[in-house]
């Protein structure tokens, strides 16, 4: 006879597993850290047993990694790839981003969060979550060159420099500060466009504004 794992009220529960331990991880690793949850308190706010967890993950190190693929599949498809913005205003995009609740306004970012609290070079985790970043910046470049920028590369690492520091200052003072890296944004971009698409770019920004 199959044993069926089963909720609280006598519910099977074995379908969307995966999801739930997924869930769970996005939820305690982000509240509490990662070296700061368990295995046992994950599984029992995902309510699944140790062993079905083990069925979907190898450990705890594979599930880390797998939680940091989960923030962003796309590399920012939602900015980077939307077609109804010029290519200097995906750039200033990147840095629009959404609050995310009254006690936090911007959540660490998962990927540096993570890099901090494992310290091993050679962890799934630490490894996902560099090559994101490079990743991050290659996209930035792209854009960049799109946009006309003289040197691309070096404007594509400002602009992710910029980013992380927004995240984690504002994670620190629990103050939005990515207007003010947007302002900044802003100042690079234009600085690295051609005189001409420097003043497009501002008589959009003052049409937006109006």
């Amino acid at each position: 006879m199959t044993n069926v794992e089963k909720g609280p009220q006598g519910q099977r529960r074995g379908r969307g597993a995966r999801e739930r331990i997924l869930s769970a991880s996005q939820q305690l690793f982000r509240a509490q850290g990662i070296n700061g949850t368990g295995m046992d308190q994950l599984c029992a706010v995902a309510q699944v047993s140790k062993r079905t967890a083990y069925q979907h993950f190898a450990g705890k190190d594979d599930l880390v990694a797998e939680y940091l693929r989960q923030f962003d599949p796309g590399l920012m498809a939602a900015v980077f790839d939307r077609t109804d913005l010029s290519p200097r205003e995906r750039l200033l995009a990147v840095f629009e981003l959404p609050t995310s609740g009254p006690e936090e306004l911007t959540p660490l970012c998962p990927y540096i969060a993570a890099s901090v609290e494992i310290h091993d070079p050679q962890h799934p985790a630490t490894q996902y979550a560099r090559e994101h970043k490079l990743a991050i910046a290659a996209r930035l470049a792209a854009t960049a060159r799109e946009a006309g920028a003289a040197n691309p590369e070096q404007l594509g690492e400002q602009l992710a420099l910029l980013l992380d520091g927004a995240s984690a200052r504002t994670r620190v003072l629990n103050a939005e500060c990515f207007p003010t890296a947007a302002a900044i944004a802003v100042v690079l971009i234009d600085n690295a466009l051609p005189a001409t698409d420097r003043v497009r770019g501002s008589a959009q920004d003052a049409v937006r504004s109006e």
